[in-house]
């Protein structure tokens, strides 16, 4: 069993040019190490109002637990509102992004399958 006290996991920076996010501000906290001995990724991503990341897919399945905020999540046909409490699932393969692109800011718990590959499919 492991327990993770928040307030000890360092809020990083990501890197806003040449990378995966675009906007104002984007923060992570990653609960669990690639190290760690897990099937799993599992972070909290927190968009900053006029924040997201770029359209990319994922080669596994990816579950997004909105904890703060309303943002969105779209991919190359649907735009849908996610609030605090929504689960998003986006399976294998899907073109998609997410975010808080509008005047309001958005977190979410962001769980993959350890080895799940991100490729960004927009410059």
């Amino acid at each position: 069993m492991k327990v993770v006290t928040m307030s000890d996991v360092p809020r990083e920076a990501a890197p806003m040019t040449g990378g995966l996010m675009t906007g104002t501000q984007v923060w992570r906290q990653s609960i669990l190490q690639p190290t760690d001995s897990t099937n799993f990724n599992f972070a909290i991503v927190a968009f900053d109002a006029g924040s997201r990341n770029k359209f990319h897919k994922h080669s596994g399945d990816q579950i997004l637990i909105i904890t703060e905020g309303i943002g969105k999540v779209v991919n190359d046909t649907e735009e849908i509102i996610v609030k605090q409490g929504d689960v998003v699932l986006i399976p294998a393969g899907e073109n998609h992004w997410h975010g808080a692109p509008d005047s309001t800011s958005m977190a979410h718990i962001t769980v993959t399958v350890k080895g799940s590959e991100t490729e960004q499919t927009e410059a």
